[in-house]
């Protein structure tokens, strides 16, 4: 049967659990869903996830959300053991935090600064919204100083949030110059050379977004 994923190329979310799949070799049935024309809110989706969102995956019946539990639960069934995801609690922890900054702290502010003015129909930039997403970059270049990858020196799930995340805002975030950020360039060409299948799983989808934020953002 496989492994069902209901995914948008369009979502950073969604681009971070294809790379961690096509690393440790599992194979999706992909389910091409898309937000924008309601297809995520059809009976047939509701029914495999009344909160209709994606990333969702069904695996042999079981249905997961939310891209870093799919993630974790990815790596612990396929990939048990591997540096990917160790299990060590103290490994875990630093990758489960980083996996957290992301969402919480990077994404958020990044969502906060851009998605009105993408999604909303706001018309000018909020100064304290790029501010804020400013800061988190510089907490992110400030770890990868020392870091070769997300949480030290190995390639964990993280770092799959992490570039799928950054891919999207060196696109999007016309308003912040990436150049200010060494150790995080330096960071995305070194995951971009080693990431199996990324320009096609997760540069195109950047990609996409990039050029549908060229069309929508102030100018």
């Amino acid at each position: 049967m496989g492994i069902d994923f209901y995914t948008m190329d369009l979502s950073p979310p969604c681009r971070s659990v294809l790379l961690l799949a096509k690393a440790i070799n599992v194979p999706l049935n992909i389910k091409t869903t898309n937000l924008f024309t309601g297809e995520h809110m059809t009976p047939e989706f509701i029914k495999i996830n009344p909160r209709h969102c994606i990333p969702t995956m069904v695996d042999d019946g079981f249905v997961l959300s939310e891209s870093r539990s799919i993630l974790a639960c990815l790596a612990n069934k396929y990939a048990p053991g591997s540096a990917i995801y160790p299990t060590d609690p103290k490994k875990r922890g630093v990758i489960d935090q980083m996996m957290y900054f992301d969402m919480g702290s990077l994404y958020l502010r990044f969502q906060e600064a851009y998605y009105p003015l993408l999604f909303a129909g706001q018309k000018e930039y909020v100064e304290d919204k790029l501010t804020r997403f400013d800061e988190a970059l510089k907490w992110l270049d400030d770890i990868l100083a020392t870091n070769t990858y997300g949480c030290g020196n190995e390639m964990t799930i993280a770092d799959f949030t992490l570039m799928s995340s950054l891919a999207t805002m060196e696109l999007v975030a016309e308003k912040h110059d990436m150049k200010k950020y060494p150790n995080i360039l330096r960071y995305m060409d070194r995951c971009r050379k080693e990431m199996k299948g990324y320009a096609e799983l997760n540069q195109k989808g950047a990609q996409e977004f990039g050029d549908y934020a060229k069309k929508t953002l102030p100018k």
